[in-house]
């Protein structure tokens, strides 16, 4: 079940890229901290307060850290080329980790099981499964769920859909564009804190655990199509089992090899992703 676990974790990740492309064009390359922040400080919360509201109050807080970013870092630019912004969200994502050094320094943490302990599985079939697996993957099908109906059936999830696909025109409808990419960065913060949240008791998070996700969680969305949530999963799914399967043939080092592998070609060979989202052919104008 590593295959599903990871493939989960980078689902997650992905869907944060999503949230963002769908409401502005921008590709977030900074996602990954969000997992990060919110996983270190539910681990730090939860030390005084118990763990719904320790998971509760990392949320709210990275939440808060990505309307911050938007506000301070993203808002102010005009018309910015995505090579700009590309750069602009490394450089944010470098911050953010230097940041987190700082306060929580190298070491390792992780919550406690939300369900039994670490030796706690259940039997499904002829595979035990860990009761923290079945936590990730339902959580990241509860997120595609909300978000679909959210993007698709309300009035402010289409707002920040015509934002992204014509901000003048959404200005000109009365749209405040401004408020409907802040909020695209809080949605994205709090799904990844969420993320950060569910998968600490499996993987562990330390400072530098956000960069290698945003790489794979990004390769997941383009596999999917930059936009689809819901193929976001699926994509998720086929890079967590490719890499626990290249274990077999291959030594472990080269298990990080594969994302940055298949991300290559799909980039060269299908750059609208196996499911075939049209608008991730925008990478092209890297």
């Amino acid at each position: 079940m590593a295959g599903v676990t990871y493939g989960t974790i980078y689902a997650i990740v992905a869907i944060g890229f999503n949230i963002i492309y769908n409401a502005t064009g921008i590709i977030n390359f900074a996602q990954g901290e969000f997992v990060m922040l919110g996983g270190m400080t539910a681990v730090t919360l939860s030390r005084f307060v118990p763990l719904p509201v320790a998971i509760l109050g990392a949320v709210v807080l990275t939440t808060i850290v990505g309307a911050v970013i938007e506000i301070v870092f993203i808002r102010w630019l005009h018309r910015p080329s995505v090579l700009r912004m590309v750069i602009i969200t490394i450089g944010i994502s470098i911050l953010i980790r230097e940041i987190a050094l700082h306060v929580w320094g190298e070491s390792v943490r992780s919550l406690p099981y939300f369900t039994g302990t670490s030796v706690t599985s259940i039997r499904l079939g002829g595979v035990y499964i860990s009761p923290q697996v079945l936590w990730a993957v339902g959580v990241g099908a509860v997120a595609v769920a909300l978000l679909s109906a959210f993007f698709n059936l309300t009035m402010l999830g289409r707002q920040m859909r015509a934002c992204s696909a014509n901000r003048d025109a959404a200005r000109l409808c009365g749209i405040n564009a401004g408020n409907m990419v802040t909020l695209s960065f809080m949605i994205s913060a709090a799904i990844g804190a969420i993320g950060g949240c569910v998968v600490c008791p499996i993987t562990y998070v330390h400072y530098d655990s956000g960069t290698p996700l945003a790489i794979k969680g990004f390769t997941v969305a383009i596999l999917g199509g930059l936009g689809n949530s819901t193929a976001a999963v699926g994509a998720g799914m086929i890079l967590g089992i490719l890499e626990s399967f290249s274990i077999w043939v291959l030594p472990a080092a080269y298990k990080e090899a594969i994302s940055i592998a298949i991300l290559l070609l799909i980039l060269f060979v299908r750059p609208s992703g196996i499911f075939g989202s049209a608008e991730a052919a925008r990478l092209k104008e890297f």
